[in-house]
Formats: structure tokens, C-alpha cells, sequence
């Protein structure tokens, strides 16, 4: 099973990149099963009804999504009705659409997604380590396959999310930060981790936003309205190979296209 991974879709040149890369990727590079966080693909903060069709339509295969979720009320039937969308688990009820769910691929083959949200530097949300251990135990045994995107500011909550899920599921990565970390690797019990994904966007930018709108605010202290970025979209994920009869972790690599040079090793 080889899945790729990919980090918070920031608007159109996200979309845009996406949409012109991920038909070809999944035939190049012989992916069976593409994450994308989309929570911020309309406009680089929430997302759409529209800006989901253009993933799905891009052949994203599950999008989670995060705090700025819940920014587009019009979106929120859509959560209730496309499978394909995920919001955290652990917001409370009654929160619309779903927070994990298991597709099923053409020869068979059972994956398992959670979206979670961490409680750090965040809003007060129920334990994401307790939503967590109930979505494993709710698993048949046959489901091997078993994804979480966490949805977290703290790379210190990440780290102890992959490690207190080690050798229960076959990866843990996280989004939110927009920033591709270097910590690609395969945890001691054989599960895949990466503390944040990136984002699929302007990478050379603030986060998505334009340098010349954010930085009003670092000087000033005082709230200043963001831009969005112009410039050449670039795709941050985390492409993994796993075990076709454990589900673990074989091999894991940060992928990167369209970024500047950055030099990848495979760990397996």
C-alpha cells in the first residue's frame, strides 16, 4: 500500500496545484490512496462546498479538515452528506458531519481515517488522546490500515500522539502549522510519523499570506487584514509504503514538488 499525505490546501494556487499535479502523481508514483487537509482551501482560512468539489474532482480521496473548518456555515451539509470530508473527532456533539470513517478501495483493501484536534495553544476541546484510543478500539482487526491526521499547534503534543499510538496505527502526521518539518521516520513498533505535513500553496510566503500583509502586524502589535500570496504553488506531504499484511510502516519519505531544492532520503 503506498499513500501519500498532503499538507493544508491555502487557497486557489493550492487548489490549482492539486489539480494540475495529483492525476499524474497517482499514476507516476503508483499511489493507491491520497489525505489532503483542506481547511483552508477557500481563500487560504475554511473551505467551501465549491473548494471541496475541486479536491474531490482532483481526485483527493479523503480531506480532513481542522479549526477553520467550521469558518463557512454554508459548508457545514456538506459535512453531513460527503463521506469523503472529515472535521476533528473530538469536537463536541452536535457538531455536523463526521470526524473518521473507513473507505474502501476498488480491489478490496480497507482504510481506516481519524482527524483529530490538539487542546495546546488551541481551543478547550475534549481529550484528543482519549478520541484517539476509542477510534482503535473501535476497529475490526482486519482494517490494518489506519491513518491520522492531528490537527495541532505543538510539536511536543504531536511527538506524544505518535508514540502513544505506536504499532496501533500505520501512520500519525500532523497539519495546521503550515510548515513541513524534518522528522520523517518510522517509530519503534512500525508506525509512520511526521510532525507536520506543510501546505500545499506559496510556500515562499507566510503561511499562505503575502509577507507584506503580515508583517504590519509583528511591527505594530496591532491587527492588520491578511493577502493571499501570489506566486508558484508548491505540494508538502508525507508518502509512505506500508505492509500489505500489518499495515505498518515499510518505508517513508517527505515529498516535496515545485519547493526549492531540498535533498530526501527514504527511511525504512
Amino acid at each position: 500500500m503506498r499513500v501519500l499525505a498532503l499538507g493544508d490546501v491555502c487557497g486557489s494556487i493550492g487548489r490549482q496545484a492539486l489539480k494540475n499535479r495529483i492525476p499524474y502523481l497517482k499514476e507516476e508514483l503508483q499511489i493507491d490512496f491520497i489525505i489532503a487537509n483542506g481547511e483552508n482551501s477557500a481563500g487560504g482560512v475554511g473551505m467551501t462546498s465549491s473548494t471541496i468539489n475541486e479536491l474531490l474532482n482532483a481526485k483527493i480521496d479523503c480531506i480532513t479538515g481542522g479549526n477553520h473548518s467550521w469558518r463557512n456555515q454554508e459548508v457545514y451539509t456538506k459535512f453531513d452528506t460527503e463521506e469523503r470530508v472529515l472535521r476533528p473527532q473530538n469536537f463536541p456533539s452536535p457538531a455536523p458531519g463526521r470526524g473518521a470513517n473507513i473507505y474502501t478501495l476498488a480491489d478490496g483493501r480497507k482504510i481506516a481515517v481519524l482527524n483529530i484536534q490538539g487542546t495546546t495553544f488551541m481551543e478547550s476541546l475534549p481529550c484528543p488522546f482519549q478520541t484517539a484510543f476509542d477510534f482503535v478500539s473501535s476497529l475490526d482487526d482486519e482494517i490494518i490500515f489506519r491513518f491520522v491526521d492531528f490537527h495541532a499547534e505543538a510539536t511536543s503534543e504531536k511527538k506524544a500522539m505518535g508514540y502513544a499510538l505506536d504499532g496501533k496505527v500505520s501512520a500519525v502526521f500532523g497539519t495546521h502549522t503550515h510548515v513541513q518539518t524534518a522528522d520523517a521516520q518510522i517509530l519503534p513498533h512500525g508506525t509512520a510519523y511526521l510532525t507536520d505535513l506543510g501546505m500545499c500553496g506559496v510556500e515562499q510566503s507566510c503561511l499562505g499570506m503575502s509577507f507584506e500583509s503580515v508583517l504590519p502586524r509583528f511591527l505594530t502589535k496591532r491587527p492588520s487584514s491578511f493577502k493571499k500570496a501570489t506566486g508558484q504553488g508548491a505540494l508538502n506531504g508525507f508518502l509512505m509504503d506500508l505492509d500489505d499484511s500489518t499495515g505498518k510502516a515499510l518505508s517513508v519519505q517527505l515529498f516535496r514538488e515545485n519547493a526549492p531544492r531540498t535533498q530526501v532520503t527514504i527511511i525504512e
